[in-house]
């Protein structure tokens, strides 16, 4: 009897530790192909890359596991204003601040260099100013005398009223609010979606005549080249309205001299910097207008692309999508466009579903647009997730943006994290990081790093976003940007390697 009981447990145990493998097993199979199907899957480390990929997991798995015990300590879960400044202290920010990072593909023109810098402008010559009464805004304007333009407080001569005011840092500092949307206590004031992007708007009104001002317009797009250089930034496509531009000659310059401006800037920041690989525009004006409007966007559009067809490559429409016109009420007028060039929308930036703003998505894949900007809402039509993996439509997702217009409060709970787990074609880039004060890559490319990618996300992961950046660009020799980009990649995994940090 006793050999038997021996023989039963022994048996039972030798099962018990069968099953338990086989579970084990299981999980292990399960948990490879879920990995092997995320962005960067497809990526063979070298000996060089697998050595800088386990420092850098390290930094990362440390910040995880710190935030994971003491989740109220995890910056990254708080409000962007929050953490913004505090991560820049962190070894791994400064390791992706190092990182080359491709391309940027979704940027708005006049909002992209911090308001420290829209600040200093402020100091130029012939620079006046209105309060606009009742508001607390503010309009600019240079001229050699006051100007003509309606203010119902007066015009002031900035100079003068900054050496009058008393205290000039005081001055300077309530200046400063209006072009940015940073504040102290964010969730109380921007109670929602409509508050925020109030502000956020108000702040392009605000720098509109400054920015509009030609020698100002010229000096800031050349030192936003400059700013997105020293973010290892190695091409730009950038999304600019092409308003009119003054000078103090009295001369108005119309949306086809902007772009031949844009061109010339661009030109003469390659001569000086032979290893930026330069801009291609995106003509995007507002889309809260009606058809005649949009028309005559056509119009300027196709004006432009005569002139300089291998500067312009796209056309978007730009604005808040839950209160601008959806894009199907200009079907006709974006099929004409599509005939001469490719369209870059923005579809889905919103967090409703089934109303206008998700299903400009619809359209925007209907009208075969080449990326779709945010697309935020896409998560909830599987179908049109297919279709876009299936048509390998880019997806530019601005991860920090999304958070400070309050689509998401917590960046763990953005969308991207499935995009990257279903190695949707992803590409990271910044829309506005002026505006809130972000660096022009770095700090999205952090964010998407620690706190939407999966833990296991790793050097693969910011790779591939490279990449991908210039993939779905349309610089027209893509293998002359990848093998550019391959170069700097190599140095920047040597660096690492050898703890420069």
């Amino acid at each position: 009897m006793w050999p038997f009981i021996v023989f039963f447990v022994v048996y039972m145990f030798t099962q018990s530790q069968c099953n338990l493998l086989d579970l084990l097993e299981e999980r292990s199979y399960l948990l490879e192909r879920e990995l092997a199907m995320m962005v960067g899957s497809e990526i063979k480390l070298s000996d060089s890359e697998l050595k800088a990929n386990e420092i850098i997991m390290k930094l990362k798995n440390d910040e995880i596991e710190h935030g994971f015990i003491y989740p109220n300590q995890f910056n990254l879960s708080k409000h962007f204003f929050e953490y913004k400044d505090e991560i820049k202290k962190t070894k791994l920010f400064q390791i992706i601040q190092s990182m080359p990072k491709g391309a940027v593909l979704h940027a708005h023109d006049t909002g992209l260099l911090s308001p420290d810098y829209v600040l200093a402008l402020t100091y130029r010559k012939n620079l006046w100013f209105c309060w606009k009464k009742g508001e607390p805004n503010i309009d600019f304007y240079f001229s050699k005398t006051t100007p003509i333009n309606p203010c119902v407080t007066g015009w002031e001569l900035m100079e003068e009223a900054r050496n009058a005011s008393g205290d000039i840092a005081k001055f300077d500092a309530d200046l400063r609010k209006h072009f940015t949307i940073v504040i102290d206590n964010p969730n109380k004031v921007y109670t929602d979606v409509n508050a925020v992007w109030q502000k956020f708007q108000q702040c392009f009104i605000n720098t509109g005549n400054l920015f509009d001002y030609k020698p100002v317009y010229e000096q800031y797009y050349y030192d936003t080249l400059l700013e997105f250089r020293k973010d290892q930034v190695m091409y730009l496509e950038l999304r600019s309205t092409l308003s009119n531009l003054y000078d103090l000659d009295g001369n108005v310059y119309d949306a086809v001299e902007t772009a031949a401006t844009y061109k010339r800037v661009t030109e003469k920041f390659m001569k000086d910097y032979p290893d930026f690989f330069g801009m291609k525009l995106i003509y995007a004006p507002l889309k809260l207008v009606d058809k005649a409007t949009v028309q005559e966007y056509v119009r300027i559009l196709l004006q432009v692309k005569k002139l300089m067809p291998e500067f312009l490559v796209g056309f978007d429409l730009v604005g808040q999508e839950d209160v601008g016109v959806p894009l199907r009420e200009f079907i006709d007028e974006l099929a004409e466009v599509r005939e001469n060039v490719d369209l870059y929308l923005h579809a889905g930036e919103t967090n409703w579903y089934g109303t206008t703003s998700d299903e400009n998505l619809f359209d925007a894949i209907a009208l075969d647009a080449k990326r779709i900007g945010h697309a935020f809402a896409l998560i909830k039509h599987p179908l049109l997730m297919e279709e876009v993996k299936k048509r390998q439509i880019g997806l530019e997702v601005n991860v920090v943006s999304n958070s400070v217009l309050k689509l998401v409060e917590d960046p763990r709970n953005h969308p991207l994290a499935t995009f990257l787990s279903q190695n949707m074609p992803v590409l990271i880039s910044s829309d506005d990081p002026g505006i809130w004060e972000a660096l022009p890559m770095s700090h999205d490319f952090y964010v998407t790093f620690v706190a939407v990618a999966s833990r296991h996300a790793d050097l693969k992961l910011l790779k591939q976003l490279a990449l991908n950046s210039l993939y779905y660009s349309s610089y027209p020799e893509k293998h002359k940007l990848v093998h550019a980009f391959e170069i700097r990649w190599t140095k920047f995994i040597d660096a690492i390697v050898k703890d420069k940090w």
